[in-house]
């Protein structure tokens, strides 16, 4: 790590541990050390997860030793790699994680990032999501993001995601060229794709989940982790997860400085594209939005349209805990 970078990453700790962390400040060196020093989270370019990989100095000043950012390619390698236990945290749309939790594979959700992210365009001006129907839309994979949130947003507006639309899969770029052509009808993009698209005049937003309702009300991205290591380390868990909501309050109060580190790490090539994301996803919403109420609305979603066998309730209960982040909400109250 360069210096520049090393210094980068140390200012953006020491901005969390003097300004963002409320009245016990001094609570993790009360607690006792982690149960194991090494942390495995997934390396990826979705730039709105942000705060996962700006918490790397942070999950150091917890207590972990060796943190590990793990390649995953594909779309549904996030949910996969948790429930697998290849890593032991990470953040993912709250839809996917709920496919695997019906499943009855090993994930536990314990927070909610933010909400929006996601941005709906399409190749013509449309008024309504039913006006979809019979269209053809772009996805990477089936069951992957793109496709279990659409899916919740046609049986919200009573659209058979099964019948009434055309599914069709190709990587984003190559969606991005169709939808420019008008040779589809539509494209979900996440960060930076719909900064991109909105700066270059491709398509238009037909829904943007960070100020729709009811999108805007509900969490995108959550941190869920392998159950069996959050049973195990209990007190490494309750760190890693303070590390990054430390880390989600930078991208709000310090959208330069961490632009400038996602450039530094790689994980982005475009310093204004990101930091129009961090401008843009509302970082600052994870201690008012309610991540059960988020679990809840999309379980019924899915539900209602074949994609998951499980009652809400039920997907509660096998697949979330939200001690820690109880634990944590009361620690950084501001």
């Amino acid at each position: 790590m360069n210096e520049h970078r090393r210094a980068l990453m140390k200012g953006l700790a020491a901005a969390g541990a003097a300004g963002l962390l409320g009245r016990n400040a001094l609570s993790a060196f009360a607690e006792a050390p982690p149960e194991t020093t090494r942390i495995r989270l997934v390396q990826t370019f979705a730039v709105c997860e942000a705060p996962q990989f700006v918490a790397e100095e942070l999950l150091r000043g917890e207590g972990f030793t060796d943190i590990q950012y793990i390649r995953k390619d594909g779309p549904a390698a996030i949910a996969g790699a948790i429930s697998s236990g290849e890593v032991d945290v990470n953040m993912n749309f709250s839809g996917p994680l709920i496919l695997r939790v019906d499943r009855g594979e090993p994930i536990t959700i314990l927070a909610g990032i933010h909400p929006g992210c996601y941005e709906l365009f399409t190749s013509q001006r449309l008024r309504s999501l039913r006006d979809l129907k019979g269209g053809t839309i772009a996805i990477r994979t089936l069951e992957g993001p793109e496709h279990v949130f659409l899916s919740s947003m046609m049986a919200y507006v009573g659209l058979d995601p099964h019948k009434d639309v055309n599914w069709v899969t190709y990587p984003a770029t190559q969606s991005i060229e169709l939808l420019a052509e008008g040779k589809i009808d539509g494209f979900l993009g996440f960060p930076p794709q719909p900064q991109d698209l909105r700066a270059r005049k491709i398509g238009y937003v037909l829904v943007d989940s960070n100020v729709d309702k009811p999108w805007s009300s509900y969490f995108c991205c959550m941190l869920a982790g392998n159950r069996e290591f959050v049973r195990a380390n209990p007190i490494a868990t309750k760190r890693a997860l303070r590390a990054i909501l430390k880390a989600t309050d930078m991208c709000t109060a310090e959208p330069d400085r961490v632009a400038r580190l996602m450039v530094e790490t790689g994980r982005t090539k475009n310093y204004d594209l990101m930091r129009q994301t961090l401008n843009e996803v509302r970082y600052n919403r994870w201690r008012e939005t309610d991540p059960e109420d988020t679990v809840r609305f999309y379980a019924l979603r899915l539900r209602e349209v074949g994609m998951i066998k499980s009652s809400p309730q039920k997907i509660l209960a096998a697949g979330t805990d939200w001690r820690f982040l109880d634990q944590v909400r009361r620690e950084m109250k501001t």
